[in-house]
Formats: structure tokens, sequence, C-alpha cells
């Protein structure tokens, strides 16, 4: 996924960590992600704004040539976050949550043209809010293409939903203000909207969906895209925009997307954030859209610096010396003088008497 986005950010980074940072360089190198750019479908503003940024970054920059690449890299890292970041986001669950009141209940417009898998995207959108505990209701407002109302009748079958529907050719404003009178008698949580898969370019199809959002004045309006019609898909969002001002996007079938441009462009031409993206076909292949996820695609992982660890020096126990005890020298006694034994005289004899 996102596979020539991703290239296109590495090999700029790596070009010019393996020159000096001159402004001819710049250039060229720039040039280079340019072209690389608009073959992921990235929309011309957005490729001149990032180019613009990161020029402005570099020239004059006192970078450690080693640290050149890893420097464009975090540039390029923090342009594309502050995008997303300016678009926003929201928590679709919790909106519908929030709002309690059962003669008020929760309405979801989905825009779109043919063949994004916009119909689809209802179903797993219907799947998601049942899993939640959410009661909901369908309304099949496109009522300009044949068998899209038989389309839906067959997913809101299998998910055993109500589905709201009128003949082909009806007001699809009618159809939509009829499942809001039901879901109010019901009090039902959630109503989703579908309408006619619309070209941006006719006029008077767009002016039907201005019509459902002023009958029924939903709370959220959702623009769904095809990740692979590229820069179609971009251009169908700015007309939708300008048209429905709708909240957020949807991207289906993400995971084939090798590309990778068109979420990056939506969010940056509309300032609305993408919510959701496609997987697959079941009903659980939709995931929330997350900004990191996207980056770490992109960029690769760490996209956020990693915290410096000091190193844990251990203490220098110094050894306990023992205090050295001089032994106790006891004092030698002194021999006492040995006495010489004193000689008896031996005695005289006595003279014999004459």
């Amino acid at each position: 996924m996102f596979e020539k986005l991703s290239n296109a950010f590495s090999n700029v980074a790596k070009s010019l960590g393996e020159k000096e940072l001159k402004e001819n360089d710049i250039d060229e190198m720039l040039t280079q992600l340019e072209i690389s750019l608009l073959e992921s479908d990235v929309a011309t503003e957005v490729i001149d704004n990032i180019k613009s940024d990161l020029k402005k970054k570099l020239i004059g920059v006192k970078v450690n040539k080693k640290e050149i690449e890893d420097f464009v890299r975090k540039s390029l890292i923090e342009n594309i976050s502050s995008m997303f970041d300016e678009a926003g986001s929201f928590d679709l669950i919790s909106d519908i949550k929030l709002k309690t009141d059962p003669q008020d209940p929760y309405l979801i417009l989905f825009v779109g043209i043919n063949g994004t898998g916009k119909t689809t995207t209802i179903a797993k959108i219907a799947s998601l809010l049942q899993k939640n505990k959410i009661s909901l209701v369908v309304a099949a407002s496109d009522t300009f293409r044949a068998g899209a109302i038989e389309q839906l009748r067959g997913h809101t079958d299998k998910l055993n939903l109500k589905l709201v529907a009128q003949n082909y050719g009806s007001d699809p404003a009618a159809v939509a203000h009829d499942a809001l009178l039901y879901a109010k008698s019901h009090k039902v949580d959630c109503v989703l909207i579908d309408s006619a898969g619309r070209m941006q370019t006719n006029k008077n199809l767009m002016e039907q969906i201005t019509k459902i959002s002023k009958v029924v004045n939903p709370d959220l309006k959702i623009f769904v895209g095809d990740s692979l019609a590229g820069n179609d898909t971009v251009s169908q969002a700015r007309e939708f925009y300008k048209h429905t001002n709708f909240d957020g996007a949807v991207l289906t079938k993400s995971d084939a997307d090798s590309r990778g441009g068109a979420a990056l462009s939506i969010v940056a031409v509309t300032k609305k954030p993408v919510v959701y993206i496609g997987t697959g076909q079941g009903y659980d292949d939709l995931e929330l859209f997350n900004k990191d996820t996207f980056l770490e695609k992109v960029f690769g992982s760490s996209t956020e610096p990693e915290p410096v660890v000091e190193p844990v020096v251990e203490p220098v126990v110094e050894p306990v010396v023992e205090p050295v005890v001089e032994p106790v020298v006891e004092p030698v006694a002194e021999p006492e003088p040995v006495a010489e034994p004193v000689a008896e005289p031996e005695p005289v004899a006595e003279p014999e008497p004459v």
C-alpha cells in the first residue's frame, strides 16, 4: 500500500543526502520529486506546497552531510503531518451517541459518483453502527440509477435493516424526508441516506443533492471516493466539496492502492479529514484512517524521533577496607634470676683427744 508515494519521498531524501546543499542541486532533486508525486496522484497544489516548504528549509541550512537524508525525511514528515492536522478529525460513533434526542436522529448523507463503492460503504457503516448498538434506517435516495434501489436492498436485507424507498424517478429529497419521519416515529438513532452517483460535471444532478441537504439538513456529509482513480478522485472531491461542503471522506479500495496520493491530496485540497478507508468487500473491511499509520507506510517506521535514552551508569562501589588491627604484643616477663645454691661448708672434724 502506498509504495509509489513512499519511493518518491525516499528517493529525494537519499539523493539530497549524496550532494552538497547547493540551490541548483536542490532544484534538480525537487523536479524529480515533482514528477514522482504526479505519478503518485498527488495534486499539483499539494506538490507546490511540499516543494516550497522543503526548499526553504534546505537552502543555506547547516547540516552535517551524513545527516542530510534524515533532515529531509523529517522535514517531509513535518509538512505532511501538518496537512492532516489542519484537516482535523472526528469520532463518528461518539458523535452519534452524543445526540440523544429520540425526535432528532443523526443524519448522514453519502455523496460520490457511480462505481466508487458508495453503496457498499453505506452497508459497511451500517454494520459498524449495529455493532456499536446504534439503531438505524437507510434511505434509498438514489432514484436515478437503474438497479440502485435493488442493490441497496440486498445489503439491508442481509443486515436486517429497514429500507425506505420509492419508485425510480421520485424526488430524492422526498425519500430522505420519509426516512427522517420514520426514524422519529420509531425512535431510531441514525439515518443513512444514499444519493445518486452524480458526475461532478452534471449541474442538474449536483443541484438535486444540494436540495436533499436543504430538506433534511444532515448532521454529516461524507464523500466516497475511489483510491485507485487517482487525480480523478481529487477532482471529484474538489467539485463535491464546492456544492455540498462535505465533512469528511471515505476512500475505497485502499488495500490495492500502491500510489497513496489521493488521501493526501483530498485532505490538503478540501481541508477535510479522511475518516475511513475500505480494505475489501466484506462488511468488516473498513478501517479508521490513521495519520500515524499513513506516515509509517510512506516513510517507514519511527516517524517520531525516538527519545534519547541516557545510559544508566552503575555506581562504583568502593571496596570497604577493614581496619588493620595491630596485634597486641604482650610484654614478655623478664625471667627471675635463679639464685645460685650456697654450698654448705663441710664440717671440720674435731681432733681426737690425746
